[in-house]
C-alpha cells in the first residue's frame, strides 16, 4: 500500500511526498465544520484516526508528510475548517525564503530556518518547481544603522548562514544600479548549518500563556513599466525591538515587484481589508493580552505605522530612501496578509516558535505548534521534522 493523502471536496488528490501546485501552505484553528484529508489506508469517511492534525497550512501539510513518510501504517487525517488548503497565513506570505539571519542565536526560529532554508530548496530542486535565487540587499540608508547592520552580519555568522558579505556604498550600484545606502550587508548563498535534533519542550523557551495577536501587513505593487528598478531583494535594516523585517523590495516569480508589507493591528483575526472588524475579536484581544501595554510601550511606531498604511505618500516617502526614482504615480495597492504574532500579558511580542502540550487526560495527548508566522513557510520541512520527532516520543509510535 502507498500511503497517501485524499482532499475531500476537491479535484487533487495529495500524494506521498509531494503537495499540490508545489509548495504553500499555515497552521490556524480549526473552528466550524472540518474537511478532512486522510491516509489512504481507510476510507475518507471514517472518524477514527491514529494521528489527527489541525490546520490544513504549510506546517500542518509538511507534518503529515512527515509523519507518513515515517509512519506509513498509521492512519492520518489533516482538518482544514476552509473549502481549500492555505487559505490564511501560507497562502497571504511574501514568498521569500528565509535565510535565518534576523533571529536571535540558538532560538528555534534561527535553527529551523537555516535548515528549512536548505530542506526547501532541496525539495524544490527534486519535485522541479521553480524558485528564483536572486540574494538579497540589507541596506543602511543613515549613518546611524550601520553598527545595527554590523551586528546584524554577526549573528548571521552566528547562525550559520553562508554566503554573507559586507559591502561599501560604491558596490550596491553593482548589485542594484538604482539603490542607494550607507553600506549593505549582502546575502547570496543560502545553505543549511547542521541538523537539529534536540527536542522542542528543552527549547521553547517563552512567557508561558502567550496570547495570538493579529497583525495585519499590507503590501503595494510597483507598476510593471517600473519593475525594472528592482533585481532583487532589498531588505532595511530591522529595529530589533520587533519582529518585523519593515518595508521591503520583493521581486516575485512572475516578475511583479511586491513592497512592503507594513505592520498595523488587525481588528479581526481573518482581517485581511483595512475596515474588517469583529467586536468578538478585538474584545477577546484586547481583554486576554498585554495590547494595551505594547501600545502604550510603542506608540510612535504604531501611529508611524497606521499613517503609513492610509497615506501611499508616506510609504512611498520611505521607499525612496532606497530607490529614489521611486514616485506615487508608479505604485498601486496590493494583497495583504495576518501575521499570527505571539504577545504575553507583559506587552511582550514573543520572539521564538511556541510548542508544548497540555495537562490531563486530554491534554497529554495533544501537541500545540504556536507563534509560526514568519518564517513558519521557510521553515515548514524543519518544523514538521521535530514534529514528527517529538509526537514519536510523547505519543510512543
Amino acid at each position: 500500500m502507498v500511503p497517501s493523502l485524499r482532499y475531500l471536496g476537491s479535484a487533487y488528490g495529495l500524494a506521498r511526498g509531494s503537495f499540490p501546485g508545489g509548495f504553500s501552505a499555515a497552521c490556524g484553528p480549526a473552528l466550524g465544520r472540518p474537511r478532512p484529508l486522510c491516509q489512504g489506508g481507510r476510507k475518507a469517511s471514517t472518524s477514527s484516526f491514529d494521528v489527527v492534525i489541525i490546520g490544513g497550512g504549510i506546517v500542518g501539510l509538511a507534518s503529515a508528510r512527515a509523519l507518513i513518510l515515517r509512519h506509513p501504517a498509521l492512519s492520518i487525517g489533516v482538518l482544514e475548517k476552509e473549502k481549500d488548503l492555505a487559505i490564511h497565513q501560507t497562502g497571504h506570505n511574501s514568498g521569500v525564503i528565509h535565510s535565518g539571519i534576523y533571529y536571535k542565536p540558538e532560538s528555534l526560529k534561527a535553527k529551523l530556518c537555516v535548515q528549512g532554508a536548505a530542506l526547501i530548496y532541496e525539495y524544490c530542486n527534486q519535485k522541479g518547481i521553480s524558485y528564483k535565487q536572486c540574494g538579497k540587499l540589507i541596506v543602511a540608508v543613515e549613518q546611524e544603522e550601520i553598527p545595527r547592520l554590523k551586528a546584524l552580519y554577526e549573528r548571521g555568522l552566528q547562525n550559520g548562514v553562508q554566503g554573507l558579505k559586507l559591502i561599501q556604498q560604491e558596490d550596491i550600484k553593482k548589485k542594484e544600479p538604482y539603490c542607494r545606502g550607507e553600506e549593505v550587508q549582502c546575502q547570496y548563498v543560502v545553505t543549511c548549518a547542521g541538523l537539529y535534533s534536540d527536542r522542542i519542550s528543552e527549547l521553547s523557551g517563552c512567557n508561558p500563556d502567550p496570547q495570538i495577536v493579529p497583525f495585519r501587513g499590507d503590501y503595494l505593487l510597483l507598476k510593471p513599466e517600473k519593475c525594472y528598478l528592482v533585481k532583487g531583494n532589498i531588505y532595511p535594516v530591522p529595529d530589533s525591538r520587533f519582529p518585523f523585517l519593515g518595508v521591503h523590495f520583493t521581486p516575485r516569480m512572475d516578475g511583479s515587484i511586491w513592497l512592503g508589507p507594513n505592520a498595523v493591528l488587525a481588528f479581526k483575526r481573518e482581517g485581511y481589508k483595512p475596515f474588517d472588524f469583529s467586536a468578538r475579536d478585538i474584545t477577546d484581544i484586547i481583554t486576554k493580552s498585554g495590547l494595551i501595554k505594547l501600545v502604550f510601550q510603542n506608540f510612535s511606531y504604531g501611529v508611524n505605522e497606521m499613517y503609513r498604511a492610509c497615506f501611499l505618500s508616506a510609504t512611498v516617502k520611505h521607499l525612496q530612501k532606497f530607490i529614489p526614482e521611486i514616485t506615487v504615480d508608479d505604485i498601486l495597492r496590493g494583497p495583504a496578509g495576518v501575521r499570527a504574532q505571539a504577545l504575553d500579558r507583559d506587552g511582550n511580542l514573543v520572539e521564538d516558535f511556541v510548542f508544548d502540550g497540555g495537562v490531563g487526560v486530554i491534554g497529554n495527548r495533544i501537541l500545540h505548534v504556536r507563534n509560526a508566522p514568519s518564517p513558519a513557510a521557510t521553515s515548514s520541512l524543519a518544523i514538521s521534522g521535530m514534529i514528527a520527532d517529538e509526537v514519536q516520543q510523547r505519543f510512543k509510535l
